[in-house]
This record gives structure tokens, sequence and C-alpha cells, in this order.
């Protein structure tokens, strides 16, 4: 069983946005993990998970120069995460919209209306509990067959639309909730 990992001492976070390279490779290797841990819970594919964690390390590595107060460090870290995961979330979505026949008669007001209310669908998806978001993007938003997403997941096609059920759900109770 491995060590618990505690967050660096200020001293460390101070040596290392002051440039100490042996300070930054500690907090960067001693913090993937635990940043690793938290994409997974909260991107919708692991491939995301994973880009999302790596970017988090390329974030602290390049920027641990402008972090201002040292306790603030783990806070700033899964900010980094939570954003890259929504942010690639909102592609993906964003994408799907991208295939779909442009009208040109559209205003500038309807396409404000419009990203918004993809923004919408995308911050209730990534408010779902991982197990349901999962699902979700693998079905709804990649267009995996049912059977697809249960053998991918380790679920049996019973628990994965069971699953899929809950996230619609949750998704319209929502969104439905945010119109109030």
């Amino acid at each position: 069983m491995g060590k618990a990992f505690v967050w660096p001492t200020e001293a460390l976070v101070v040596a290392a946005r002051d440039g100490d390279e042996a300070s930054i490779a500690a907090l960067v290797s001693g913090a993937h993990p635990h940043v690793r841990r938290f994409a997974f819970t909260l991107c919708a594919s692991d491939q995301d998970a994973e880009d999302a964690a790596q970017e988090a390390m390329i974030v602290l590595f390049r920027r641990i120069g402008t972090l201002r107060a040292a306790t603030a460090l783990a806070s700033w870290m899964f900010r980094i995460v939570r954003n890259e995961c929504l942010r690639r979330t909102r592609a993906t979505l964003a994408g799907l919209g991208a295939a779909a026949p442009v009208d040109t008669t559209a205003s500038a007001e309807d396409d404000v209306l419009e990203r918004l209310e993809r923004e919408r669908v995308a911050a209730a998806i990534a408010a779902l509990p991982d197990d349901q978001r999962r699902v979700l993007v693998m079905r709804d938003v990649q267009g995996l067959s049912g059977g697809e997403v249960a053998r991918a997941l380790g679920l049996s096609v019973a628990a994965m639309k069971s699953r899929l059920h809950r996230a619609r759900a949750a998704v319209r109770a929502r969104l439905d909730g945010s119109d109030a």
C-alpha cells in the first residue's frame, strides 16, 4: 500500500514558485496521481481524464511562478482539472452541433442563445456522477451502441440502460430546474 500524499509544505511551494527545478519536479510528481484521480471523477472519458490531468501538470510546470499563495496550490490544481474537463465536454457537444446544417438566416442573437444552451447542457452533464456521465456521453454524445457502451464499461446491457435512464433524467431535471 502506497504512502498517503500530503500537499507540500509552503516552503516547497515557494521554492517552486521561485523557479527551483527540484521543487517543481517534486510538486509535479507528487500531485499527478491525485490530480489524475480527480480528473477521472469529472471527465466523460478515460482519454479526456488523462488529457485533463496532463494539461494540469503542464500548467503547474509553466505557471507555478504566478501562484500567489502557496496554500492555494491544491485548489488551483483541481480548478484547472475541473475547467479542462468542462472545456472538453463543451468541445465535444459543440462538435456535434457543427455537424448540423447551417441556417444562414439565423441571427447573432440566435447564435448566442444556442451557445448558451450548449453550455447549460454541458454543465448539466458535467454535474452528473461519474458512472452516469460516462454512460450518457458514450451513448448520446459519442453515439456508441448500447452494447458497445456496456462492453466498454464492463456492465450488463440492463445496467447500462438503467444508468443511462438515470443520467438522462438527471440532466432533464437540472435543465428544467434552471429554467425556473
